[in-house]
């Protein structure tokens, strides 16, 4: 795995190479990669991974390090070389401190030490493809890349944080900044850390700013915005042997599309399949390919393959995760490296950035029902619809009610309605003791926080950066670099390259949604370059037939019960409900309940890897 990890300011403990290795060896355990150390009396970093994604620069009192894929953009001068790129930051850094942020790009976690002033810095790249939690202790910050790594410094408190196991089972992850421990922190997107006289402080160098005001022209915006996705792949396909993830979606098919053109070779492709009705899109990736001339690869997902995979997938993720497509996202990028590939393209991020999930239509919808007046929506409409007698009871007056419900949420509260926490209730899930501990309103404060920072004026375009945050940097991203480095290859997003982010705030909102259309824009941009089939087809993606499963095959159910019994000990979740998920829930609505069956499978798992 590629990550960085250190401190400053701990100059009390012992054996600091020693502990520096521990915590070193922690992020490279899974593939054994390079480390780079360097420690001086007062600072100590290292660095995991090959030449391609780790620098470790030393220069007189200052040492800084440079993890994953940075490039620089500064005037004229553009660098991709890791080496060439850190002297530069540094150089430019001496000159306007922090700001030198501002001319980094690609996917990067840096940390610069300087052991003369005492002082350091610590950044993310800005959608959060990378990673860095810290905790400060008194007068010494320690970070690294995972909590597993921070662990391995004697100076770390590691105790479990009930607010961000809520949190895990309501977003099925936990959000940033928060973790499963108390005291440890994550660095937002986009965001940088600075440690100057002991203390901590954190801001933002870089948020996405959109631009509302443009004409809706599809013909203006489609030459740059085709110019800018040629740029993000033709600068990640520069590495090695490079293949794309292809599930027969408009993002995958586009980006596999295009790397055949900017190689000039049939681009090597890679699918998952599941023989389980409902899940299984293989045709659709099989068009693409076809289409593309790619030289495509399938692999079939099993039932079997699933209860072995599940102990890794466990191990790997340092935070609780639940996100069950990680399993065919780690078959996918296996399937790639014995292959020969070194380096995936993934197609993540264009949903976010050009509106394509269906709930964005859904909330079009509620939102019309704010344009009515208020003295008819609540003096005519809702007397009438919910006081009618036996109302109840006629189809067409219930989805009424439901409508209004949902619409007279304001947002992003709406954006919950079909929760799974949500439905069944906190207080049926959990127990009364954990409860007494946590803030149930917690989740929903951390989207509004989100959805109110945004800087953007419409609808779509707030529900975007909510779900940049969410969707991407809090979940689809770690589950895809986090499965990639299990199987062993590399991984990049072209439609998250900085020229790609930077034409999408400029695109107006009503060609992202334009009314209940999806994406829009991109559609009709791409539409002499994709095949019809995939531009109209609903989206899917690589989602595990999980409820299927759990009620068809015995070893995947017996590792979840098994799992799930252990749960109960932990006073976290009722004996009851796990009961019922088993002996009741399950047999009704095996697709919905084995969603929660996964998830607290998922938090056992995590508990006896990372926390026992």
């Amino acid at each position: 795995m590629t990550g960085l990890c250190g401190w400053i300011g701990a100059s009390a403990v012992e054996g600091p190479d020693e502990v520096l290795q521990r915590m070193g060896d922690t992020l490279a355990r899974f593939d054994g990669t390079r480390l780079t150390t360097r420690v001086t009396p007062s600072t100590a970093l290292a660095v995991a991974g090959d030449n391609r994604t780790s620098t470790l620069l030393a220069d007189g009192p200052i040492t800084l390090a440079v993890s994953g894929h940075a490039g620089w953009q500064h005037n004229a001068v553009r660098l991709i070389d890791p080496p060439a790129v850190c002297r530069a930051f540094l150089d430019e850094y001496r000159r306007v401190g922090a700001e030198a942020l501002k001319s980094l790009t690609g996917d990067f976690a840096l940390a610069l030490l300087d052991a003369e002033t005492g002082q350091a810095l610590l950044a993310i790249d800005r959608i959060g493809i990378r990673n860095l939690i810290w905790q400060h202790s008194g007068n010494s910050l320690i970070f690294a890349s995972t909590a597993d790594a921070l662990a391995a410094h004697p100076g770390v408190r590691r105790e479990i944080d009930h607010q961000g196991i809520y949190n895990y089972v309501y977003f099925h992850m936990i959000p940033g900044p928060g973790t499963a421990f108390r005291h440890q922190t994550r660095l937002p997107p986009g965001s940088a850390l600075h440690f100057r006289s002991g203390q901590v402080s954190t801001a933002p160098y870089w948020a996405m700013r959109f631009d509302e005001d443009g004409p809706e022209s599809v013909a203006r915006f489609k030459s740059p915005f085709l110019a800018a996705l040629r740029d993000g792949v033709a600068t990640a396909a520069d590495f090695g042997q490079c293949g794309a993830f292809l599930s027969g979606g408009t993002d995958s098919s586009t980006v596999a599309g295009l790397l055949g053109a900017a190689t000039g070779k049939p681009a090597l492709t890679y699918s998952i399949g599941f023989d389980a009705e409902g899940f299984d899109e293989m045709e659709y990736a099989r068009l693409a390919s076809r289409h593309f001339k790619t030289d495509h690869h399938e692999y079939y997902v099993t039932p079997d393959d699933v209860v072995r995979a599940i102990p890794m997938i466990a191990d790997v993720y340092d935070q609780p995760f639940g996100n069950a497509s990680a399993i065919p996202t780690y078959f996918c990028a296996r399937l790639a490296k014995q292959d020969g590939i070194t380096r995936l393209l993934g197609g993540d991020g264009g949903d976010e950035l050009f509106g394509g999930n269906a709930r964005y239509a859904k909330q079009y919808q509620l939102s019309l029902y704010e344009n009515i007046p208020a003295a008819l929506r609540r003096g005519l409409l809702e007397a009438a619809i919910f006081k009618l007698p036996g109302g109840g009871r006629l189809s067409l007056i219930r989805k009424a009610r439901s409508y209004i419900e949902q619409a007279s949420l304001p947002m992003p509260a709406r954006y919950e309605t079909y929760n799974l926490l949500e439905r069944l209730g906190a207080a049926n899930v959990f127990t009364a003791d954990f409860l007494a501990g946590i803030d149930p309103a917690h989740p929903h404060a951390l989207m509004k926080e989100t959805y109110d920072a945004a800087h953007a004026g419409s609808l779509i375009n707030r529900m975007l950066a909510l779900d940049i945050k969410f969707t991407l940097a809090d979940n689809d991203l770690p589950k895809v670099t986090r499965m990639c480095e299990l199987a062993g290859v590399d991984i990049a997003f072209p439609l998250l390259s900085e020229p790609v982010i930077d034409f999408s705030a400029t695109l107006p909102p009503r060609l992202k949604l334009k009314g209940t259309k999806l994406r829009y824009f991109f559609k009709e941009a791409l539409r002499d370059f994709l095949p019809n089939e995939i531009i109209t087809k609903q989206k899917h993606g690589f989602g595990l037939p999980v409820g299927t499963w759990l009620q068809s095959h015995v070893p995947l159910r017996e590792l979840a019960g098994d799992s799930l019994q252990r749960l109960k000990t932990r006073n976290v979740i009722r004996a009851d409900f796990i009961d019922s998920l088993f002996s009741d829930r399950m047999k009704s609505h095996a697709r919905y309940y084995g969603t929660m069956v996964w998830i607290l499978m998922m938090l056992e798992l995590w508990f006896e890897k990372h926390a026992s």
